[in-house]
């Protein structure tokens, strides 16, 4: 019997299908999740090298805060030259460590479920890991190593788009016939492809002629985050303030550096550096407003970061449905409460609507095939329920060709679906 696991490793969440007697099969990985088929590719280190990840990190760190290290969007690193690892505790971790921990973990529930060692795995990865070719080859040889930690010997990997156009297929009657459009909208890629499916038998041939264009942006969920972060967040964290050199009069803004790095959620604990730490202290003691400063070396030492951006996408989710929201968090004497509206939102995210809506426009172009002769538009992932990017795919497309189901699986259940074509 053939066995075999579909891994999809996000930036956001993980999930696994298992492969065998020629069904596909999405198993449940975290029975501390209110949706156990995901996992949060999250990780939480306590002082007694215990290692957790998912949502029982996640609890770890709100009920054990600063006492711990907690890592998150660590596939966002993978193309990152400069990130080869980090120390905690005193024990040295490559990324390759790192990633494996989740690996291993998500192998050993797939493992259980079926009784049996499974050394093969077909990997989901995005289009674009960068646009960089060096640096996304790097993330891909990264993501293979963390994968023969976790214990894997023969690793496939299938473009996210691709696999989710598989599971589409799936759903199709033996013999239909359809040109989609793959929107796969993740945490930090969106990507898209066009490609030729068909039901039944078909399915098992190989897929390479099927695919007419491929095409992706480093721009998804978590550039949305940061622009809410940014734009009405961030003030609270010094972004505004000035300071005055030393011996001087004259006013400095805070670094960019470090406000760029406040508003992206995973490069948060780089702000931990003992430099960087001390620059922020001298920058507090001459700044115009100290307070806001406090809050920034607050959020860093009691690593409320994580918490803080989940309060951000909340907000994000509850525009999907609400005209006005807000951000609203309290941490020791901090306690925000920033009113955002459906069309402020979209508004902030105006340059990261058009990157995503020139990907779709070029992709389309590179296929060959007219707006018209695209017979449905399949999205998949949790950014593609925000309105303003069905919006993009309404016009170009029509309303009536969208399909937004199992917007969480599709893609791990179309890696499941790949097996067959690396056999």
């Amino acid at each position: 019997m053939q066995v075999v696991f579909g891994v999809d490793f996000g930036t956001t969440n993980s999930a696994l299908s298992i492969y065998r007697d020629g069904k596909v099969e999405i198993i449940d990985i975290d029975e501390y999740s209110g949706n156990p088929s995901l996992m949060r590719s999250v990780l939480y280190f306590n002082e007694d090298d215990e290692v957790f990840a998912g949502q029982e990190a996640i609890n770890h760190y709100v009920n054990d805060g600063a006492a711990g290290r907690f890592m998150q969007s660590i596939k966002n690193f993978l193309p990152n030259r400069s990130f080869e690892g980090t120390e905690v505790f005193g024990k040295k971790y490559c990324i390759e460590d790192l990633i494996a921990i989740i690996l291993r973990k998500i192998k050993a529930k797939g493992e259980a479920r079926v009784g049996c060692t499974v050394d093969s795995v077909v990997l989901g990865r995005p289009v674009l890991f960068s646009e960089d070719p060096e640096k996304d080859a790097l993330a891909q040889s990264r993501l293979e190593k963390a994968a023969r930690k976790a214990g894997f010997r023969h690793i496939f990997f299938q473009f996210e788009p691709v696999a989710a156009a598989l599971s589409f297929e799936e759903s199709l009657p033996a013999g239909a016939e359809k040109l989609v459009f793959i929107g796969d909208f993740g945490g930090g890629t969106s990507d898209f492809t066009v490609i030729r499916v068909k039901g039944g038998a078909f399915a098992r041939s190989d897929r390479r002629s099927d695919v007419l264009s491929l095409g992706g942006v480093y721009t998804a969920g978590d550039k949305f985050d940061s622009q809410i972060m940014w734009e009405k967040i961030a003030k609270y964290f010094g972004r505004g303030v000035q300071y005055k050199g030393m011996g001087k009069e004259e006013l400095f803004d805070i670094p960019h550096s470090i406000i760029y790095t406040l508003c992206q959620w995973h490069r948060i604990p780089l702000l931990r550096a003992r430099k960087i730490r001390e620059q922020i202290r001298l920058i507090k003691n001459a700044a115009t407003n100290r307070g806001s400063i406090e809050n920034l070396e607050h959020l860093i030492s009691d690593n409320y970061g994580f918490s803080l951006f989940r309060s951000i996408e909340k907000a994000k989710c509850e525009l999907s449905q609400l005209d006005l929201t807000e951000v609203s968090f309290k941490a020791r004497d901090l306690a925000i409460s920033e009113k955002i509206t459906k069309e402020e939102f979209e508004a902030i995210n105006a340059r990261n609507l058009a990157q995503i809506a020139g990907c779709i426009d070029d992709v389309l172009v590179r296929s060959g095939v007219p707006h018209g002769k695209i017979d449905t538009v399949f999205l998949t992932g949790g950014t593609s329920r925000i309105p303003f990017i069905r919006a993009l795919f309404e016009e170009r497309f029509g309303a009536e060709k969208l399909e937004n189901r199992n917007a969480f699986t599709s893609v791990v259940h179309g890696l499941g679906a790949s097996v067959p074509l690396f056999a």
